[in-house]
């Protein structure tokens, strides 16, 4: 979708505004852009809103959408109301929600040519840009499609085109971008989004002069030392990438923010294998190597005046002659032994030789991981929120303020000490698994083990895909990552 930016016009410009849908929020207060148009069109369409209003079929909250077809002194074909009555000036997440119902309303329809009358604010208009890309993106590259895409254009309308809205809009695109980018790699079926395509796809990234990208083998891996990593890729013939992105946009010699994904491309469970129900989605394990690279895509878009690294682990974990065991103890690059108790709890393990590396080599200012690590994170918040923890309160309140912004919500969980003692092994520096209580936090405990310096962890297994029947991709949590780095990256 192709999003335009323009100037308010009058009213009685928008009534005779040439476009396929024109989208108007019904809000509570009085006044406003909004409010006086819905008066304009009412007088013009003969008080049809009045009556829609006294039969009580207007939509007042978020969420609730009225589509109409040629209605009488308007020129769109189609008038589209959206609810706002309950939506607070601050309230990016109600705000959302209508935007996203609208977006679903537009999609729906064949318009083409829309033009958006739903909150004028930069931050609203970044949100609408963000439900409407949402709702436009499509993965149609695995079936055979009857008929072309409709090539849609959105024009926002604001009450001011200055420089600060048109760069808060730009920033919107950028992270849809980056976004849709996190989706594709996700909806790939395993047999293509292999390590080595993440790779290919991470090498894209390097056309941009301020970035370079290496890409690892087996056998450097190897010579690296990391143990950890290399036993979970070990059962797999799919040979194993460490995959580095190196954006440089801020001053030389300044210490980058790094970001660590965990790239299992599929997901067996090996020895300790999966049940075989929704076993499919298991592609999705790769969620937090999309999401690194959709932010950095972002970043890449925008030209950020800061230093990203991106480091990704990326293999399968496969039963096979070769495999992981139970039992096994292993040695991470960090010189600690991990007896590993179950060879589904992997992620833990190559995100501990990944997060080892990152330090050693790029002595990064702070550090953000990025893993669909447990199940135990999808029962405790469901797919509302993405689990986050961190060892530092700034960085915590930092990466869920960028959530907010953009309605792509993190969750504070615990990370007291009192937890890792459930990750004591009687032969190892560590185990791999604390048990059933609280697994979602010692998955957490775990890799703090491998860290110094600021850290944040986010437990993306509930957000970064949906299943039934409205199975994919999310693109979670790009667009809270992203924003975090255009905030990290704003002038003081």
């Amino acid at each position: 979708m192709k999003i335009e930016l323009q100037r308010a016009l009058s009213d009685e410009d928008l009534l005779q505004y040439p476009c396929d849908c024109l989208v108007v929020g019904i809000a509570a207060e009085e006044g406003g852009a909004s409010q006086t148009l819905l008066t304009s069109i009412d007088q013009a369409s003969d008080g049809l809103l009045a009556r829609l209003r006294s039969e009580r079929e207007l939509p007042r909250k978020a969420g609730q959408t009225l589509l109409l077809h040629a209605v009488a002194g308007v020129a769109a074909r189609r008038l589209l109301l959206v609810g706002l009555q309950d939506v607070g000036t601050d309230d990016a997440i109600r705000f959302q929600k209508a935007a996203r119902a609208a977006a679903a309303a537009i999609m729906g329809s064949r318009a083409v040519s829309i033009a958006w009358m739903v909150g004028n604010t930069s931050d609203r208009l970044m949100l609408s840009v963000l439900a409407l890309q949402e709702a436009d993106y499509r993965c149609d590259h695995y079936r055979k499609v009857e008929e072309n895409p409709l090539e849609r254009t959105a024009c926002l309308f604001t009450a001011t085109d200055d420089v600060s809205t048109q760069r808060r809009v730009a920033e919107a695109v950028a992270i849809a971008h980056g976004v849709a980018l996190a989706r594709d790699l996700g909806n790939a079926p395993a047999n293509v989004c292999t390590p080595t395509y993440l790779g290919d796809a991470a090498k894209a990234l390097a056309q941009h002069s301020a970035c370079e990208v290496e890409v690892l083998g087996r056998e450097e891996i190897g010579k690296l030392g990391m143990g950890a990593f290399l036993a979970v890729a070990r059962g797999s013939a799919e040979p194993p990438q460490l995959i580095v992105v190196n954006y440089r946009g801020g001053q030389d010699g300044s210490a980058p923010i790094a970001l660590v994904g965990k790239g299992v491309t599929f997901d067996s469970g090996g020895i300790s294998i999966k049940p075989a129900e929704a076993m499919d989605e298991m592609k999705y394990d790769m969620g937090g190597a999309a999401s690194v690279l959709g932010a950095l895509h972002a970043c890449v878009e925008l030209k950020l005046p800061i230093n990203v690294v991106g480091v990704i682990a990326a293999c399968e974990n496969m039963p096979g002659g070769n495999a992981l065991k139970p039992g096994d103890v292993i040695r991470s690059l960090s010189g600690k032994t991990i007896e590993v108790l179950n060879t589904d709890a992997e992620g833990r393990l190559i995100l501990c030789d990944a997060l080892t590396y990152v330090q050693q080599r790029f002595s990064p200012a702070l550090t953000i991981d990025l893993a669909t690590l447990t199940g135990a994170c999808v029962v405790a918040l469901g797919n509302v929120h993405s689990g986050l923890y961190a060892n530092d309160d700034t960085l915590a309140t930092q990466l869920m303020a960028a959530g907010t912004k953009v309605g792509d919500r993190a969750w504070r969980m615990p990370l007291d000490d009192d937890y890792q003692e459930q990750l004591k092994s009687s032969i190892a520096d560590v185990a791999n698994l604390g048990g059933r209580t609280g697994g979602s936090i010692t998955a957490a405990c775990f890799l703090s083990r491998f860290v110094e310096g600021k850290w944040a962890h986010m437990d993306i297994a509930g957000t970064a895909w949906k299943g039934g029947a409205n199975k994919g991709g999310t693109g979670r949590p790009v667009s809270l990552l992203a924003q975090f780095l255009v905030d990290a990256a704003a002038p003081v």
